[in-house]
């Protein structure tokens, strides 16, 4: 039989790598063509690769939990069918080694680590550190085994299988008055203990890392939704027999968002180092709770230029997608502003976490009527009317409270100004 070499498949846009998370054929075991072989994680997106064609695993390169470059042999199959894509078909020449385990200990008596901060680190490095919410200060400390000092792929995946010890650690260089983390063995106290999943630890991660890397910034307002609740109300069953879609309010937020980032685009951006990234498009995120509890953000790509109609077809098939854990890594990708609707479980308002690499994150309240005072042409007047707030997290090294603040009250104004008049 032949043999097919396959590869850490491309599962995304901008994927360059995946997670083994588990294998589903062990090795000498046979396969039929299109049953799954392994699942891959890559982000917050769990995918299964199915079998080419029908065949044996004789060899398995890299086991569970293995990080794997795209385009890195994963396993040898031998298939009983020729696949279509025949080019790809190569026979080993030399046997590829399994990783092996790491086992260099860092010193348990190095209180304090050295920091370079004239390191030099490669776009590899770089590219780990990002993937595993390093800082630069902390890739400093991690020690070095590479030549003239250089920090190599190894010293990182080492450091990290021992834990980050120096995750919070002070450099040396700084004085010695400075104030320092205490170390202190707080009792956690007992009870049941529940193991975090995989998808939990990322969400953690990446929350510890955008407080830790972007000053927040949290601005409030609040809007009258009155008109755009009512002309909602008047016309979601029209609307489903028109399009068959359901008329939700998320399509009417990310619609008057859209609107607000095209006259901001300094909200539209990312930072990278000293340079500001003013995205082309506008792909707005939109946090979704899964069954389980954990929280994803599928994109809208192009929501400026799409109508009603478009996004809320598109807001729909995320969420159902969401619900039924089918989200493609691409689904998720791309995203240059977030919103999170946490009215949506009752809350008034919210303080959003950054969803990194942006630069700010909109929460959303709960629409609730209260009554309200009006000023009309007779007087003022007790009116009850359909209020919701607003909260804009931003970082403050790129948006400044101008900004900010302006931005903000620009989607309460879109939303405030709805025309009860516009047709479906």
């Amino acid at each position: 039989m032949p043999k097919y070499e396959l590869k850490m498949p491309k599962m995304g846009e901008s994927i360059t790598e995946g997670t083994i998370i588990n294998w589903c054929i062990n090795e000498g075991e046979a396969f039929e063509e299109g049953e799954i072989l392994l699942e891959v994680a890559t982000d917050k997106v769990d995918n299964e690769v199915p079998a080419p064609a029908s065949g044996t695993l004789t060899k398995i390169v890299f086991q569970s939990n293995a990080v794997v470059p795209v385009g890195e042999v994963i396993a040898v199959l031998e298939v009983l069918d020729v696949i279509a894509h025949s080019t790809h078909i190569e026979v080993p020449k030399k046997e590829v080694k399994q990783v092996k385990n790491r086992t260099a200990k860092i010193k348990k008596n190095l209180v304090v680590a050295q920091q370079n901060n004239d390191c030099f680190f490669s776009p590899l490095i770089i590219s780990i550190a990002k993937d595993q919410h390093i800082s630069y200060e902390e890739l400093a400390r991690i020690p070095a085994t590479g030549e003239n000092g250089r920090l190599r792929k190894s010293d990182i995946f080492r450091y990290i299988d021992e834990g980050r010890p120096y995750q919070f650690t002070q450099a040396a260089t700084q004085d010695p008055t400075a104030y320092r983390i205490p170390q202190l063995n707080l009792d956690k106290g007992t009870g049941e203990i529940v193991k975090m999943d995989r998808m939990r630890k990322m969400i953690a991660d990446h929350m510890v890392y955008s407080k830790h890397t972007s000053p927040h910034v949290t601005a409030y307002v609040e809007a009258d939704l009155t008109e755009l609740v009512n002309w909602r109300n008047a016309n979601k069953i029209l609307f489903q027999e028109k399009y068959g879609q359901k008329l939700t309010f998320t399509p009417l937020f990310i619609e008057a968002v859209a609107k607000a980032v095209n006259d901001f685009p300094m909200i539209n951006a990312s930072l990278d180092g000293d340079n500001i990234i003013i995205k082309e498009h506008i792909n707005i995120g939109m946090a979704t709770a899964l069954p389980t509890g954990n929280l994803i953000v599928p994109v809208v790509k192009n929501a400026d230029k799409k109508d009603l109609k478009s996004l809320a077809e598109s807001v729909n098939d995320l969420v159902t997608k969401a619900r039924a854990n089918t989200l493609s890594a691409d689904d998720i990708q791309g995203g240059t502003f977030t919103i999170s609707n946490v009215g949506t479980f009752g809350s008034i308002m919210g303080t959003p976490i950054i969803n990194q690499p942006e630069v700010a994150i909109l929460a959303l309240g709960i629409i609730k009527k209260r009554p309200e005072v009006l000023e009309t042409e007779t007087g003022d007047e007790i009116a009850i009317r359909s209020m919701m707030y607003l909260s804009l997290s931003f970082d403050h090294r790129v948006v400044d409270g101008y900004l900010g603040g302006s931005f903000l009250r620009r989607i309460a104004d879109y939303l405030e100004q709805f025309d009860i008049k516009r047709k479906i």
